[in-house]
């Protein structure tokens, strides 16, 4: 589990993860050498990341998709497989009209193309898949806190 000061500095972060620890350390009442050593360990553990999040339409990505798909048989490999694709942002297990939701970037629409149609309907298992393109990316933001 994690504390409830990890929690705060998370949050912190996510609200600008180019914050200084000395300044998240004041915030939640810990020296910056503790700020920095509980933010390597949540790194190591893999509870978060600290990345730049950009538009990709913005840096030279023309065409972002969410593709539903289904898959006949067991999840695992199919998934699996979409996690080695550099392209494939996202890969999550859903319920209801879809088994697994993916979010690919490309550079165009030939990109997305043979991305869909040579590299994900091919894959053992894929029933089926329904995409949809993104015209124009209106909100993206990872500052949900952590309740």
């Amino acid at each position: 589990m994690i504390d409830s000061v990890s929690l705060a500095i998370i949050e912190q972060l996510q609200e600008d993860g180019r914050r200084p620890y000395a300044a998240i350390g004041k915030a939640v009442g810990l020296s910056e050498a503790a700020v920095r050593q509980r933010v390597q360990k949540l790194l190591d553990q893999g509870v978060m990341q600290i990345v730049a999040v950009t538009d990709p339409l913005t840096v030279g990505f023309r065409r972002q998709a969410m593709v539903g798909i289904n898959v006949e048989g067991d999840l695992d490999p199919v998934a699996d497989a979409l996690t080695t694709m550099e392209e494939v942002e996202y890969v999550v297990m859903t319920a209801g009209s879809f088994d697994l939701l993916i979010e690919i970037v490309c550079e165009d629409d030939d990109h997305l193309l043979q991305m869909i149609n040579k590299r994900i309907r091919t894959l053992p298992g894929v029933r089926s898949t329904e995409s949809f393109v993104y015209l124009k990316l209106r909100k993206q933001t990872y500052t949900w806190g952590t309740r």
